[in-house]
């Protein structure tokens, strides 16, 4: 990874910063995104820490409003020669519904609309690498969810648990219908479920966030573990020329039938476009 550029969201806590000390430490030169300036610059020194040569950077974004991520994304593009790999790894979930001042649906934005518009956003960067990799860190709770596409923002009927399902299939047939149109090129795209990990992960939230919290921090796996499979797939040359996958420990994994859809995957696409206005 020597030389190698890798631009991570998400990435102050949990498996982001676990993912970014690891290639760090594998010679890599990291971009952090995150929405804490604090936060963030405690994980620079962090993935600076693993490698004599480390050379961490932050920038600060909150990724769940559209103006946030262009403006991040314009920055990358202005300070940046290529990337060669982007982490989309930014998420949450949030108990109770609400919005961002754009009017969108807090868990979707934040979840799917951030990984679809700052791919689209920098891809002049990720064309500039011999080879680049999006890897989009999406999750098994896809198993229990499906689309409803007269209800993408659950506006009418909204639950935490449906409403992060829904946005861990979006990552999966996102990840599926951008491998597609990005055929023939030098940019690989695949996603991952890393595992339920004790982190940060659902601390923004009030009772329910301190039973996930608590839950997590009894089964869960460490950060790094449940990092393995984004280093693997931003690193490994066994993964080199595989595009559209989801992965499990680091083995391809056939995701549920309706993260397969195709005819799915390439509304969600137009509907993902109509909703940022691109």
């Amino acid at each position: 990874m020597n030389h190698k550029i890798c631009v991570v969201t998400g990435a102050t806590s949990g498996i982001g910063l676990a993912a970014a000390m690891l290639l760090a430490a594998k010679g890599a030169q990291l971009i952090l995104v995150g929405r804490d300036e604090e936060r963030g610059q405690a994980a620079v020194a962090k993935v600076n820490a693993c490698a004599k040569n480390a050379t961490a950077q932050f920038y600060r974004a909150d990724l769940s409003r559209l103006a946030e991520v262009k403006r991040v994304a314009a920055e990358l593009r202005t300070s940046l020669p290529k990337i060669d790999v982007l982490i989309n790894n930014a998420g949450a979930i949030y108990s109770r519904r609400d919005v961002t001042e754009e009017g969108l649906e807090c868990t979707f934005a934040l979840n799917h609309l951030a990984y679809f518009s700052l791919t689209l956003l920098l891809h002049d960067l990720l064309t500039a690498s011999a080879q680049a990799r999006v890897i989009n860190v999406a999750s098994e709770a896809h198993r229990w969810a499906e689309l409803d596409f007269e209800d993408l923002q659950s506006s009418l009927s909204y639950s935490a648990r449906k409403a992060y399902g829904r946005s861990k299939l979006c990552n999966i047939l996102y990840t599926r219908e951008l491998a597609r149109r990005l055929e023939g090129s030098s940019i690989t795209a695949n996603c991952l479920h890393p595992g339920f990990v004790a982190s940060r992960f659902g601390d923004n939230n009030d009772l329910f966030g301190r039973a996930f919290s608590v839950a997590k921090h009894l089964v869960g796996i460490p950060p790094k573990q449940g990092a393995a499979t984004i280093v693997y797939l931003a690193s490994s040359p066994d993964v080199r020329d595989q595009s559209g996958l989801y992965f499990i420990n680091c083995s391809p994994t056939n995701p549920s039938w309706r993260a397969q859809d195709q005819s799915t995957a390439e509304r969600l696409w137009d509907e993902s476009c109509r909703l940022i206005g691109v």
